[in-house]
């Protein structure tokens, strides 16, 4: 479905100034925007922390402390955009505004032009396809998933068709393809979305720390363990547990995982109390799990287990079709950052977009419109000026690559990156346009790989 991205807007209006509130309302609902309007300052200040909003609109001349309604604002949400309307009556007001933070103020009475431009700017919405999407008035149901082809769209539709039942799903896919959106989603169709939903990196702890994190402990179960602590399996009881990167554990947690899924029943470390839990499972992973049951790395009996439905993820290069709607997508959620209205998107650097190849796929492309829109200016968005992976895209736009030929391409990028940091893995991970915990991931099957065949590492940035 191709629509306007929904936004909800806080308005916080004068009681005399009829003519604002109308006008603001006409122009909001011209662009399928939500407002909910409060009488004062202060009303404003304690709605801000109750709801994901986009904007929030205020009238300086509306009761109440405006000056520590933005404050609150600003501790809360620091990027969120606030516009403040004034005449010479409140003129006193508007010095402390703009010291507080606030992002536009804009001179009563107000034109519609004016206020039109500043919306194109701070409430960009331009048209996308939507694979999967809610507006709920509860900020934790809302989400928006764009893509709009065949392999991507049968991956949502599977996830929804899955979603009202309390199958277990596993989740694969490479890095940065939108495993986590896809989990959310099924927890929110569910009829466990009043629930919690609760998420854990299994591959950013340690053996031990993961036990504790999944299963909780009792005071004075290990050194530092000061009172009792529930895990999050607990936390999770009557919604949905996300395991993220499941195949990182190791086979002695998997056998306690297998028994905590089967029966639904666990001890805290350190105690013998049994506690009874009623928790979904969902698991992700970017590797290819029955192949590590193969390979002796994952149990086969909770492969079984976790797999009730399997769902894959297509990584961006096998569906480039949606790089135009994911752009646009990213322009609706991160121009505002830099304030900028972008209205047509750059021929040529399109055209690199469908040829690159995408190693940190989605989440990467995100990164390079970010990019993006902070080092240029004007209303079309380009490449022109950006820093770090504009040369490894030309680079890679025209020059043809083989399926079987992409490992040895990621590992080739990463060990430039590394040459280029000084093996410096944080700015590597920032250059490659994907996450320093999966770049970490990466180096340790390369170094792995190298173990087996016996072979040393690379010069250019040694995979250490």
């Amino acid at each position: 479905m191709i629509e306007p991205v929904r936004m909800n807007v806080l308005i916080v209006a004068a009681k005399a100034d009829a003519e604002t509130t109308r006008l603001v309302n006409e122009v909001l609902a011209e662009r399928n925007v939500r407002g909910l309007i409060v009488g004062d300052m202060d009303s404003a200040a304690a709605k801000v922390e109750t709801r994901q909003w986009d904007l929030v609109m205020g009238d300086l001349s509306a009761k109440g402390d405006a000056p520590a309604m933005l404050r609150i604002t600003r501790h809360l949400f620091p990027e969120l955009p606030v516009i403040l309307f004034g005449d010479k009556a409140s003129a006193d007001l508007l010095g402390d505004a703009l010291n507080e933070g606030c992002t536009e103020l804009i001179r009563k009475p107000i034109r519609r032009k004016s206020l039109e431009s500043t919306l194109d700017v701070l409430l960009p919405a331009h048209q996308v396809h939507l694979a999967a999407s809610s507006d709920d008035e509860d900020a934790s149901r809302r989400y928006q998933i764009a893509g709009k082809s065949e392999k991507f769209l049968q991956s949502i539709h599977l996830a929804e068709k899955v979603a009202p039942t309390s199958v277990p799903v596993l989740i694969t896919g490479e890095s940065g393809t939108g495993k986590e959106l896809i989990s959310g989603l099924i927890h929110r169709r569910s009829n466990r979305s009043r629930g919690p939903f609760i998420h854990i990196n299994c591959a950013a702890l340690s053996e031990t720390l993961l036990e504790s994190e999944l299963f909780g402990h009792e005071k004075g179960a290990f050194t530092g363990a000061y009172e009792r602590q529930k895990g999050l399996f607990e936390r999770a009881d009557g919604g949905t547990l996300l395991l993220d990167e499941l195949s990182e554990t190791t086979r002695r947690l998997q056998a306690e995982l297998l028994r905590v899924l089967e029966q639904q029943q666990f001890e805290r470390l350190g105690g013998s109390e049994t506690v009874r839990v009623n928790v979904r499972i969902v698991s992700t992973s970017n590797r290819d799990l029955g192949e590590e049951v193969r390979k002796g790395r994952f149990r086969q009996d909770l492969f079984y287990r976790i797999s009730g439905v399997h769902i894959h993820v297509p990584p961006l290069r096998e569906r480039t079709e949606d790089i135009t709607t994911l752009v646009w997508h990213f322009v609706n959620l991160y121009a505002r950052e830099v304030r900028r209205k972008i209205t047509a998107l750059d021929k040529q650097m399109m055209t690199f977009f469908s040829q690159y190849d995408w190693p940190g796929n989605v989440r990467q492309l995100r990164n390079i419109v970010r990019a993006a829109l902070i080092f240029n200016e004007g209303a079309t968005l380009s490449l022109d000026g950006t820093p770090t992976l504009t040369n490894e895209i030309r680079q890679n736009a025209d020059r043809p690559t083989d399926t079987l030929q992409l490992a040895e391409l990621e590992r080739q990028a990463i060990l430039e990156a590394l040459r280029r940091t000084e093996r410096n893995q944080v700015k590597a991970a920032r250059l490659l346009g994907i996450t320093d915990r999966t770049l970490r991931e990466k180096l340790r099957r390369y170094r792995q790989a190298d173990e087996r065949q016996g072979r040393r590492p690379q010069k250019a940035g040694e995979i250490k």
